[in-house]
């Protein structure tokens, strides 16, 4: 398996743990996502972008850096050209760093419907910030190690049928719920779960350990 990640825009805390999800894989910075590459001790493969929110000199260390330059007026994203540019590699697995958060709510919402759109095409993807993470989840069931107490919810993006979760403080079987519903908003686990959705497209995304961070 060939693993990337994703340096984007949005906001990053540098914990151990991030730290060490990054280690061994393979690095491609979109745009002002090299920024990050400093406090996380990383170093890209290449430089994507528009480079239209990059400062007009790099971090110290990577003025060489390979860049790959597109027009501001395009109907790509940086990070979608990013991720592009990873799977151009090889790349079999992502992830997506700076994804959740950040100052525009807009970019963070097409990170995960990015992350939807490849892991439906067979890439494992996950989102890391180090506040968070996120997993986008399919018909096969699927274990979460999160710890106890760890808060968590389902985030819809089409009504789903089938969501089972199981080892939750609430859990459910086999439940149909429709896109406008908040069920699945704030639930709180008793150690590891497992979720599957039948149908439909959903993201979990969980809080990180506050322990390594």
């Amino acid at each position: 398996m060939s693993r990337f990640a994703i340096l984007l825009a949005g906001r990053v805390d540098p914990t151990p743990a991030l730290r060490a999800a990054l280690s061994g894989s393979r690095i491609i910075a979109a745009d002002d996502g090299l920024r990050h590459a400093v406090s996380l001790g990383v170093t890209p493969e290449l430089w994507v972008g528009d480079f239209d929110s990059s400062p007009p000199t790099p971090p110290a260390g990577f003025a060489d850096l390979p860049r790959e330059t597109f027009p501001a007026d395009k109907d790509r994203t940086d990070g979608e050209l990013a991720i592009d540019a990873a799977l151009a590699r090889g790349a079999t697995s992502l992830m997506l760093v700076g994804a959740l958060g950040g100052p525009r709510s807009d970019h963070a919402f097409a990170h995960l419907i990015l992350a939807l759109r490849y892991a439906a095409a067979g890439v494992a993807v996950e989102c890391y910030d180090g506040f968070e993470q996120a997993w986008p989840l399919s018909p096969a069931p699927r274990r979460f190690d999160l710890l106890p107490g760890t808060q968590f919810s389902i985030l819809k993006f089409s009504d789903l049928a089938g969501l089972t979760i199981a080892g939750a403080k609430w859990p459910l079987d086999e439940v149909s719920v429709p896109f406008h519903s908040i069920l699945t908003q704030s639930n709180e686990a008793a150690g590891p779960i497992t979720v599957t959705v039948r149908e439909g497209a959903a993201i979990l995304i969980a809080q990180a350990d506050p322990s390594v961070r």
